[in-house]
Order: C-alpha cells, then sequence, then structure tokens
C-alpha cells in the first residue's frame, strides 16, 4: 500500500511542520505502508527566518525544500496520478495557508494552486481516502469548495488552549461549505462518508508526544478506510 504525503516546504512558518511530517512518515512505516513524498514545483510565498520570525529576502522552492524532510525522495505532483497512491496525508505547517493556499492572507476567500485542487478533487472523486492535520483542512475545504462533497471536518477546539483563532478557522471552514466539528489534540474527526480524517496536531498547545498519537490515530483511521 502507498500513501501519499503532500509536503509544501520545509519548516512551520513557511512550508510543511517538520515534526508533523516527520511522524506522518514514522506513522505510515508503523502500519505496514509506504510513503510517498509529494510536493509542488514552485516557488513558496516567502521565506522564514526560524529563529527571529522575520522574512528573509530570498526565494525557495517547495519541491527542493520537501525534499530536505524526504531525503531527496520527493515527486513533482504533476506527475502523480490518483492511481498511483491508495491514500493521501497533507501534513500542517504555513505552507498550507501560504504556499497550496492564500489563506493566510485572504481567508477563505483565497486562492489555491490549481495542481493542488485538481490532485485532490481527483482523489475524492475516485475514492481514495485523504488525512488533513493541523491547518491542512483549509486546503482540502478549498479544493471542494462548489463541489457535490460535501465534508466533515476538525481544526481543533475552542475547549481548550491554542495558539490560534479555532472559532474563526472553523466559521472560514463553513463558508467554504465544509461542517465542522471541535476535537482536541487526543481525538481525530472521521468522515466515513467522504473518507475523510482531519487531525488539531499543533494547532493545539501539545505536546510532541500528544502529536504523535493524533497523528498515529490519524493515519491508523485512514488505513481502516482504503
Amino acid at each position: 500500500m502507498k500513501i501519499g504525503v503532500l509536503l509544501s516546504g520545509c519548516g512551520v512558518y513557511d512550508g510543511a511542520e517538520i515534526q508533523e511530517a516527520v511522524l506522518t512518515l514514522l506513522a505510515i512505516e508503523e502500519i505496514g505502508a509506504e510513503a510517498v513524498c509529494i510536493s509542488v514545483n514552485k516557488n513558496q510565498h516567502h521565506v522564514i527566518d526560524h529563529l527571529t520570525g522575520e522574512e528573509m529576502s530570498e526565494s525557495r522552492n517547495m519541491l527542493t525544500e520537501s525534499a530536505r524532510i524526504a531525503r531527496g525522495e520527493v515527486q513533482d505532483i504533476a506527475t502523480v496520478a490518483p492511481a498511483d497512491i491508495d491514500a493521501l496525508v497533507i501534513p500542517g505547517g504555513f505552507g498550507s495557508a501560504k504556499n497550496f493556499t492564500t489563506w493566510a492572507f485572504d481567508g477563505p476567500d483565497g486562492e489555491i494552486l490549481p495542481e493542488v485542487k485538481l490532485f485532490l478533487v481527483n482523489l475524492a472523486n475516485i475514492g481514495k481516502p485523504i488525512a488533513a492535520l493541523c491547518v491542512s483542512p483549509v486546503v482540502l475545504s478549498k479544493a471542494l469548495q462548489g463541489s457535490d462533497i460535501h465534508s466533515e471536518m476538525t481544526i481543533g477546539t475552542d475547549k481548550e488552549g491554542s495558539p490560534y483563532d479555532i472559532n474563526g478557522f472553523s466559521a472560514g471552514l463553513e463558508k467554504c461549505g465544509t461542517k465542522t466539528t471541535m476535537k482536541s489534540v487526543r481525538e481525530i474527526n472521521v468522515d466515513k462518508e467522504n473518507k475523510i480524517v482531519t487531525a488539531p496536531c499543533y494547532m493545539m498547545d501539545a505536546s510532541i508526544l500528544e502529536v504523535r498519537k493524533n497523528i498515529f490515530s490519524a493515519v491508523k483511521a485512514l488505513l481502516d478506510l482504503v
């Protein structure tokens, strides 16, 4: 079994969340599946100095940066067909809201990269399960917006601590046509009808151990939907 891992770069503030990405790769290995890392051959929106939080005056390519996580084994999304994988995981990180979409700047009214939208819609249309971690429900929600697929997802809960506006994100997802539910980092949401799994991960105030367990639960649920 092959499970795709869609990466938006390398680094929480301008690409894929590295810990979530690596823990995803670990969970896929643990369930006996093969990970297929995928990215987009386009530049990131910008580059952030992860020490200071300041924007840097350089550009970086998502595919090249994702290769850092994938140890060089990453495929251009343009070369991957939905039939090539059995399921897909989208780790979090600001790259989902800056590179794959413009949600970080325009909210739910923002755009999504056409190649990402096409890939996700095609996967959903042929019944391939998709897991969106952390903030990545914004990517999947934008991809499915206006389609006949009316999904249910979680991006966290307002009942526990979070560094982000969970209610604001949830309202944005609802605006895109996605039904939302509140889940903690100890929970996942499984939309069995549409074969979509979502897990809050670092959208909540969480330890790496809590995130590791959250991701393993999501990947295991993904396996059950294949």
